[in-house]
């Protein structure tokens, strides 16, 4: 009767394990969970929706910031106009002198309206300049529904984007080290102060690693979190979500558990050996640039293409363009990787009529 449990339970363990996860939903008003690293949207809801961001907006502020050309270790002096700012504060002082860093800090750790004043006013020209290099950055990124009018995401009529467009900002910010060092922090003190992460789930959250919380009477609680595992990023999106740190849980469970990070090509993946003409080496590598890897769920299968030269004439220079891959699931392009030269080949045969030009005249022929 143990041996029968004991294979019993063996046979549902098998068969739950080879079960789809739970379908998801949320309470908000609108919702993405995105692979960071593909962009392939696991799941959406209203994704497209205008809404009103509150303080997520903060995102946008720290990578214009971190692509001003500024350093952290700049010495910022406070202005009067950057104090006393409506709502979440660092507190800054009038004449004070903090670095970069600090008010970057107090941007994404206390959410600090003041300090995003600071950051825009001392990395832009102006506070009002800053904002359109904003704007410009959206543009950039794709973010087609998104427009800023400040910096820290008070509410102002038409400052307002949408999940979508924040989950492409953040899995940009992600890229930034900087920014994703600091959204991962859980408590710093620096310049004098003490800062703690409002993320929560960097506590509850087993492997989150960022990223920003956000809230005005206007705009709901709104949240972007982003969690790593096993090599795979994901980011999750809510608008207007009064259960958001269950709600993101649920999300990422279930991105984790439906999607596998499937490896596509490997980093140096040698594809063909194609020949050479007008070189003592007779044939030379082409192999994938990048590692390439997608999210797929159980039972998704991925076509490929191959696009190739058939052979090559001398100078062969490693690294060179050869070709693409390109791969499908079902009819849509879901990634494309160069194909590149493995190793050069110089041209050291003088005659232009060598064999492998002759064979291949007379077979095109």
């Amino acid at each position: 009767m143990k041996r029968l449990c004991s294979l019993f339970l063996c046979v549902l363990l098998v068969l739950w394990s080879g079960m789809p996860a739970k379908a998801v939903s949320t309470g908000a008003s609108s919702a993405i969970l995105i692979d960071a690293q593909s962009g392939r949207v696991l799941y959406e809801q209203n994704a497209g929706e205008r809404r009103y961001i509150a303080s997520i907006t903060k995102l946008m502020t720290a990578l214009v910031a971190m692509e001003s050309g500024h350093s952290l270790d700049e010495i910022v002096t406070i202005k009067k106009e950057y104090t006393g700012a409506e709502g979440s504060s660092m507190y800054l002082r009038e004449g004070e002198q903090l670095t970069l860093e600090a008010l970057m800090y107090g941007l994404l750790l206390a959410s600090g309206n003041d300090a995003a004043l600071a950051v825009a006013g001392y990395c832009g020209e102006s506070v009002e300049q800053f904002v359109d290099a904003m704007n410009r950055k959206a543009v950039l990124l794709g973010m087609e529904h998104t427009s800023f009018l400040n910096p820290s995401g008070l509410t102002q009529e038409g400052h307002m984007s949408t999940a979508a467009d924040m989950a492409r900002l953040a899995a940009a910010c992600m890229k930034n080290e900087t920014i994703a060092k600091i959204v991962a922090t859980r408590t710093i003190t620096i310049g004098g102060r003490t800062f703690t992460n409002h993320n929560k789930l960097l506590w509850r959250y087993e492997g989150c690693i960022g990223m920003k919380t956000g809230y005005t009477e206007r705009s709901g609680r709104t949240l972007i979190s982003c969690a790593q595992r096993e090599g795979q990023t994901l980011i999750a999106v809510t608008l207007n979500d009064g259960n958001d740190w269950a709600d993101h849980t649920a999300m990422l469970d279930y991105g984790f558990e439906t999607y596998t990070n499937t490896c596509l090509a490997g980093e140096g993946e040698v594809y063909a050996r194609i020949p050479v003409s007008g070189s003592l080496l007779s044939f030379v590598r082409v192999q994938a640039a990048d590692a390439v890897y997608y999210p797929l769920a159980l039972g998704e299968t991925v076509r490929k293409e191959v696009s190739l030269t058939q052979w090559s004439q001398a100078p062969v220079t490693r690294g060179q363009t050869a070709g693409t891959v390109t791969w499908y699931l079902e009819d849509e392009v879901i990634a494309i990787c160069p194909l590149v030269y493995g190793e050069s080949a110089e041209m050291n045969v003088v005659s232009s009529r060598n064999l492998i030009e002759k064979m291949l005249r007379l077979f095109g022929k």
